[in-house]
């Protein structure tokens, strides 16, 4: 049985870490700590579990930790933890900028602890499926991303998140369409980023081999516009993925599933582990480089 710390008490942790871990059968959730004491207290009780006031008792009591926290304090505890030796399971975006993602993949590295940053798409079955099939297809010549949500409403669960008020769509959401598009086009070399209305980013990227995508992204559209559209083009025509087929919980049961098998099997190559959470952050980092000078970034 894995025991988890779970780091973060917001819509996200409570109806998705907690509740996945709470059920998974090779998992326990053995604490909460959270920046809001009321609120860690609350969802310890929730599952019976006790609260920890320090984020290195936590990390102390655990054998991995699970964090749905704003990505710069994401990072931080992730360095503690790993240095620790303590399993990660994160979400995305691995940080906010690429020094502290650095941090993050030294400090797995050097303890040789397992690591999945969770990118939710890239955990629904018939996700995995369609990206396995179409890399492997190969001849693909483009991609558009259309992603518009519509998360500051009144009624919705991410209408106070700070962090995503102040970074937007590119550093929320960028996460999930990369997340989808490099598997199959391969490495990013090459961003261009322009802004629009209503908090809308437009990245243009250039890949590996050549190949060229495009991605059009926002947190504010209005309700009636909101759309999820990952379509890629080449010389086997059209391929459009399809939605994720469960519900976050159930992919983050997914995840928690292949951490237990990287640990057990001694393996430290999971396709989303840090080093793939630090290569999308390397390219947000330039599409912020190049929405800040109107430049062209190229990538090392």
């Amino acid at each position: 049985m894995l025991r988890f710390g779970l780091f973060g008490t917001g819509h996200w942790a409570a109806e998705t870490h907690a509740a996945a871990l709470s059920a998974h059968p090779r998992a326990e959730l053995a604490g909460v700590w959270g920046r809001t004491p009321e609120k860690a207290a609350a969802l310890a009780r929730r599952h019976g579990v006790p609260t920890y006031d320090e984020v290195d008792a936590l990390i102390d009591a655990v054998d991995a930790v699970a964090v749905a926290l704003p990505p710069d304090v994401q990072a931080e505890i992730a360095v503690r933890a790993a240095t620790a030796g303590r399993h990660l399971l994160l979400d995305k975006p691995l940080a906010l900028d690429l020094a502290d993602a650095d941090r993050v993949v030294a400090a797995a590295e050097q303890s040789g602890v397992a690591s999945i940053v969770f990118f939710t798409q890239r955990f629904h079955p018939n996700v995995v499926g369609f990206l396995g099939a179409t890399a492997a297809a190969g001849g693909w010549h483009h991609a558009r991303a259309t992603l518009f949500s519509s998360i500051f409403e009144p009624e919705t669960p991410y209408a106070d998140s700070a962090w995503r008020r102040e970074h937007g769509a590119l550093w929320d959401i960028g996460p999930h369409a990369l997340s989808q598009i490099l598997p199959v086009l391969g490495r990013v070399t090459r961003v261009t980023t322009t802004d629009g209305p209503r908090g809308l980013v437009h990245l243009l990227l250039t890949h590996d081999g050549g190949a060229t995508s495009a991605m059009s992204l926002t947190l504010d559209a209005p309700p009636e516009a909101v759309t999820r559209d990952v379509v890629f083009f080449g010389e086997n025509g059209v391929a459009v993925l399809p939605p994720g087929d469960g519900r976050p919980v159930a992919a983050f049961g997914i995840a928690v599933d292949q951490l237990v098998e990287e640990i057990d099997a001694g393996t430290r190559d999971h396709h989303c582990d840090v080093r793939f959470g630090r290569e999308v952050v390397a390219v947000l980092a330039a599409a912020e480089q190049s929405r800040a000078t109107s430049r062209t970034i190229v990538l090392s």
